[in-house]
């Protein structure tokens, strides 16, 4: 969530200052806001009391993304100034940014009590209960914001609310609001489609192309109309207009991205390095005796949210959300630890460290258990980048993985628009890249940690549901309960894409839609090797392996095999 405009004003200051707060009005990079954070610190030195000083000081900190100096910054603010308005919205905001919703739903219905009907507090607010599962809450502010502020965004909002909660109908009505509102609202038209269960009409369709002929039209809506018309037509099998339409959306949001793939492949490689089975076998007995996580990690469209919904039917057991808590403490025990990057700082924490960490993380995830159960579903598919850190801190918890067949997830991936998170997704050669480094790095822990975890095949699940359920809470150590085999019957939030399809009966319907698009999928072929052609088993990988080209699909998508694409190597550089 962005910093409002009406919070970036502060209380005049002399010379030096009045020119650093010209910086934060404009796109001063990095580097420049860095030196002017250093001046304001210097003056601080003189004045450590001085409210303006301070609040310049945390708001250049949150542009840098150094939340915790910021937070720091607003709160002595307020210790001199309680009822500073911009202060409190900015301190609101970083707590939000660093995951303390609770924190930040504090300094919210402060502000709330003067301003009740602000549009940025409320929605601050009810995106901070969204993100602690508190769903009824989020909705009363919705509600609150369309009947005040009935824009398109907030009604937009308010669907997604709705998506959660599985009311589609209304959710429906909440989109179309929107467009009524906003007629070129690329990403309501991507939420009508992304619904699942939503059919777009024919004048639905045109509407969509003429809104593309307009050249004032933002690369985000541009891209959000063109995943939704692919969606469009796949539903009305034309496959080839919907390969275009696909194609033409990840092209153009591939390209507001700065992302490498490089640095998930030199992180995989380092991480096999340090987590060998001496390095385990030396801290073995460290971490937290906490037993109450179940892990479920996966790359993202692999079936995660299916797997997620099913132990969550189990009365011993909540479904929560994706958590970022686990990515939180790698980010804070690496700046703690003063030993370079991560996962090497790894290698110096202590037995004590470990277990702390352990013990955090049970207490930083308590806010999203809601019924007493003694177990509960950390749904963050990411976390594999994290499983040696997490075997050390938790060693008692679950981890069950989810894969699926690399051309259906990669499909499934590239009909996909992430407008946040998710960069490897954009491109079918990247995509390929991230899904080799996926296997390579859980083929690494199968190797270190023998039977540490359960992996699913998406395909056997939709298989044979009964008994791959059995599977599934057998490893859990979860007695057998009829309601998993009932999982769509199952009433609980969900804010993944998934939340239709989970709320149905098992389908087999998407196993093999990939075929439908095969002729156009050479560059993920090439970029999977031998991962595809050993699946479900993997091959045996070395540092020395390459890794294979970069494939450029030609700009005529309607290629029929391999030997119309050039496989000349595009280097692409900066990060997520």
């Amino acid at each position: 969530m962005e910093q409002p405009h009406a919070s970036a004003s502060a209380d005049p200051v002399s010379g030096e200052l009045s020119e650093i707060e010209l910086l934060l009005h404009g796109d001063a990079a990095p580097a420049a806001l860095s030196a002017a954070a250093e001046k304001v610190r210097e003056v601080l030195k003189v004045r450590p009391e001085d409210p303006a000083a301070l609040h310049l000081f945390g708001r250049i900190c949150f542009r840098l993304g150094r939340y915790e100096e910021a937070e720091n910054g607003f709160r002595a603010v307020l210790e001199q100034c309680p009822n500073h308005p911009k202060a409190r919205w900015m301190l609101a905001l970083t707590l939000y940014h660093r995951n303390s919703w609770q924190a930040a739903l504090q300094d919210l219905d402060v502000l709330l009590s003067e301003s009740p009907d602000h549009s940025d507090y409320l929605n601050l607010k009810a995106e901070s209960l969204l993100q602690i599962g508190d769903y009824d809450g989020a909705l009363a502010c919705y509600e609150r914001l369309r009947a005040k502020h009935p824009t398109a965004d907030n009604w937009l909002y308010y669907g997604h609310a709705l998506r959660a909660r599985g009311l589609n109908e209304q959710c429906v009505t909440a989109y179309r609001s929107a467009l009524t509102l906003k007629p070129d609202f690329g990403e309501a038209y991507w939420s009508l489609a992304n619904l699942k269960t939503f059919r777009f009409s024919s004048s639905d369709v045109q509407t969509m192309r003429k809104m593309l002929e307009r050249q004032s039209l933002e690369p985000r809506a541009r891209a959000a109309l063109h995943f939704a018309l692919g969606k469009a037509h796949e539903e009305a099998k034309q496959y080839v207009s919907a390969f275009e339409e696909y194609q033409r959306g990840n092209a153009l949001w591939r390209k507001q991205l700065r992302y490498n793939p490089e640095h998930t492949t030199s992180f995989v490689r380092r991480s096999k390095a340090i987590f060998t089975p001496e390095f385990f076998r030396a801290r073995s007995g460290t971490g937290s005796t906490a037993a109450d996580p179940i892990f479920v990690i996966s790359l993202p469209r692999s079936g995660s949210t299916l797997v997620e919904q099913i132990i969550a039917s189990h009365s011993a057991v909540e479904g929560t959300r994706e958590l970022p808590t686990l990515t939180s403490l790698a980010e804070h025990l690496a700046k703690q630890s003063g030993a370079g990057r991560y996962p090497e700082n790894v290698r110096e924490l202590e037995a004590e460290r470990l277990r702390w960490a352990g013990e955090e993380y049970i207490a930083r995830t308590r806010v999203h258990r809601k019924l007493d159960r003694p177990f509960f579903v950390d749904k963050m598919t990411g976390n594999f980048l994290h499983l040696g850190l997490l075997h050390l801190i938790l060693p008692r918890a679950k981890v069950i993985e989810v894969r699926r067949h690399p051309l259906g997830c990669g499909l499934a991936n590239f009909k996909h628009l992430y407008l946040q998170g998710a960069p490897f997704a954009f491109d079918l050669t990247e995509f390929g890249r991230h899904y080799r480094d996926y296997v390579e790095l859980m083929a690494h822990f199968d190797a270190v940690l023998p039977g540490r975890v359960h992996r699913v095949f998406y395909e056997d699940l939709v298989s044979n549901p009964a008994q791959e359920i059995r599977r599934l809470l057998d490893y859990c150590g979860l007695a057998f309960e009829e309601a998993c085999l009932r999982f769509y019957e199952t009433e609980r939030g969900i804010l993944t894409p998934s939340a239709a399809q989970v709320r149905q009966p098992i389908y087999s319907d998407a196993l093999d839609q990939w075929r439908n698009y095969e002729r156009w999928l050479g560059p993920l072929k090439a970029a999977l090797g031998d991962v595809l052609t050993c699946y479900p088993a993997v091959p045996q990988f070395n540092e020395r392996s390459p890794i294979p080209g970069k494939w450029r699909m030609s700009t005529q998508i309607r290629v029929a095999s391999p030997a119309s694409v050039t496989t000349t190597p595009q280097g692409q550089t900066g990060k997520p």
